[in-house]
């Protein structure tokens, strides 16, 4: 990270003035402000957060989610509330999902059994597809 300027008066004479928390601290020679360089959080690449939301949509848990992706619970959520997404509500169905490689993926559809009486959307995942199933619920 580059440093330029001192947040406290915008100058560009600073100096070293040893290290807290493991990141160094830095002093202003015309203010004599005290600073350090603030700290990037990790950024995410826009693929899982398009991912997430949509898997969201689906119907899986933020758990579930995590799971699939390796992305924090605590980020989808806050991606759910940052883009303010509304899963819709249907009780008459449930998703299950599972992750298989496209053999597994193609055995799948070549039965027709597993096709009645639900809905079935495919999501690619890198190398591997996760399929997500809704079945109605029996009463």
């Amino acid at each position: 990270m580059e440093l330029t300027n001192c947040p406290n008066c915008n100058s560009t004479e600073f100096i070293k003035s040893g290290v807290v928390n493991n990141r160094q601290r830095y002093k202003c020679k015309a203010c004599a402000y005290f600073f350090t360089v603030n700290k990037h959080g990790k950024e995410i690449d826009e693929y899982y957060v398009n991912k997430a939301l949509q898997l969201y949509l689906e119907g899986l848990s933020y758990r579930e989610i995590e799971r699939v992706l390796g992305v924090s619970h605590v980020s989808v959520m806050n991606w759910v509330r940052k883009y303010n997404i509304k899963r819709p509500k249907n009780l008459n169905y449930h998703p299950s999902y599972k992750i298989l490689n496209a053999t597994e993926l193609s055995n799948f559809f070549a039965n027709p059994k597993n096709l009645v009486g639900a809905g079935v959307i495919v999501n690619e995942l890198g190398d591997k597809y996760m399929l997500i199933k809704w079945e109605r619920f029996r009463e």
